[in-house]
């Protein structure tokens, strides 16, 4: 998502910092630059207007043109334009009410609805512990009832039985009856959808939304549909009125312009992107990280999220263990290799770094993580216990045998062998730095929003904050901190 629009605003940036200062008319050019690439981006026009006239009022300044980094100054101006656009207050799921709290979910048909009914029941139950039910009111379309049963049955998640010739209203009074009885947190509700709005779709959904009294009316919406979803969101929120919207589709919408718009176009927050077709494919809507990711500055929060979700406590002990005893063999490479495909792999893991952005097309074309991270593991399971542990003793014959083993040639064996030597100096050289030196590494990558985060997270997870200091400015330094830190 967003690709296309990352590629071409990378650009527009790449040209004003090649210069050592910023006249009023290098200004504009580059604001009617980036007017084009929203414009491309399938941004609605009336958005586009208003983001660029907010952006030219903060940039077109002496501030600025006077500025020691000009260019960077543009960039931050940008990215707040963004998340201002996105939603500047971040809007998660909403749960302050008395349990059950209903989520009533809405949409045409073809939309997604009725996965992302289940997907939601997983990312409560995994993210937020709650104890969900799924229901399905789509009495219209064959099968619709049975598919949320089986959906449930993939996700872990319960469904409401199913008695046949009720009515969608009669299923919802049902559905939130049972949550009560059964001590469920969250009943989500799957409404039917049509092919186009019609009055009998709003009917239906009023009907429905004023039996069950919904605290979240979540409206789903296909990425990939472009200005159509904006026009659905605008509709469905002024007939029925939304408390939020899930985009769904988003990994096959390069352009992103959907996003952009809807926040503006309805007064309603973005909640949750649907990224995929797996259970596990649904993340939440964060502003700010959006608009790092479309800047090319990365989205370091959500990656150390993601390893924290993923991460085996146990491995990770036995990791710290070894680290601190300078101890690093090719099981550890293995267990590292086999963490980063539990992250998404390679191109997920990069596309979240500082920079990498603008070459998403490119990582994923590589197709990264079929052609490396699955060979190197073939090759180290190749190798007897001994040899992993002792990776010295691969001498040219041992080579040779675990290359027959593995399908690969003894070049790929000697180019793992050297990656290995590679990060066992690494992380030697980590060793030796200590704690508070990789904190302050990573805390270079971040501007101070994120950074705070970040502590947060470890604060939630039991772990001391990173030291301050190491990254003094912002969005300036996401190459890797102040000049005064790259010199210590």
């Amino acid at each position: 998502m967003f690709q296309s629009l990352t590629e071409k605003l990378g650009q527009v940036f790449d040209g004003l910092r090649g210069k050592g200062t910023l006249s009023e008319d290098d200004v504009n050019n580059a604001l009617r630059e980036i007017r084009v690439a929203l414009l491309e981006a399938d941004v609605a026009l009336s958005v586009v207007k208003d983001f660029v006239e907010t952006v030219r009022t903060k940039a077109v300044g002496q501030e600025i043109i006077k500025s020691v980094t000009p260019a960077q100054q543009i960039v931050k101006i940008v990215h707040d334009a963004i998340v201002e656009l996105l939603g500047a207050d971040e809007t998660g799921l909403n749960f302050n009410a008395a349990p059950p709290v209903v989520y009533l979910m809405v949409g045409l048909q073809g939309s997604g609805k009725t996965t992302t009914s289940a997907k939601i029941g997983k990312f409560l139950r995994d993210k937020h512990r709650k104890k969900v039910l799924l229901a399905s009111l789509d009495t219209q379309r064959p099968a619709a009832q049975e598919q949320l049963a089986q959906l449930g049955v993939t996700t872990n998640t319960p469904t409401l039985p199913i008695i046949a010739a009720q009515t969608p209203f009669e299923i919802g009074k049902r559905a939130v009856e049972t949550a009560k009885r059964e001590g469920y947190d969250v009943v989500i509700l799957d409404t039917a959808g049509r092919l186009s709005i019609d009055d009998a779709l709003m009917n239906e959904v009023v009907m429905i939304r004023n039996a069950t009294t919904p605290l979240e009316t979540l409206l789903v919406v296909d990425a990939m549909t472009g200005q159509d979803a904006v026009n659905t969101a605008r509709t469905f929120n002024e007939k029925v009125g939304v408390t939020g919207l899930v985009l769904t589709r988003v990994d096959g919408d390069a352009r992103g312009g959907a996003a952009m718009s809807m926040r503006a176009v309805t007064g309603k927050p973005i909640k949750l992107l649907g990224t995929g077709e797996k259970p596990d494919a649904l993340e939440a809507f964060h502003p700010d990280r959006i608009a790092g990711r479309i800047l090319g500055m990365g989205d370091v929060v959500s990656l150390v999220e993601r390893a924290v979700e993923t991460i085996n406590r146990d491995d990770a002990e036995d990791m710290a263990r070894k680290f601190q005893e300078g101890k690093f063999d090719l099981n550890d490479m293995l267990a590292q290799f086999r963490q980063m495909k539990n992250m998404g792999g390679v191109s997920s893991v990069m596309k979240m770094l500082p920079g990498l952005g603008r070459f998403s097309d490119q990582i994923e074309n590589a197709n990264l993580d079929n052609t490396i991270l699955k060979k190197q593991e073939a090759i180290i399971l190749s190798m007897t216990k001994a040899e992993r542990a002792k990776p010295v003793i691969l001498n040219a014959s041992r080579r040779k045998r675990i290359a027959a083993g593995s399908g690969v040639s003894v070049q790929d064996i000697n180019q793992l062998i050297k990656q290995f030597e590679q990060m066992e100096q690494m992380m030697k050289r980590m060793r030796k730095m200590g704690m508070g030196g990789m904190m302050g590494m990573m805390k270079n990558f971040m501007g101070p929003q994120d950074q705070s985060k970040l502590d947060a997270l470890r604060a939630s997870e039991g772990l001391p904050s990173l030291p301050g200091g190491f990254s003094q400015g912002g969005f300036g330094n996401f190459r890797g901190g102040s000049k005064k830190n790259r010199k210590k």
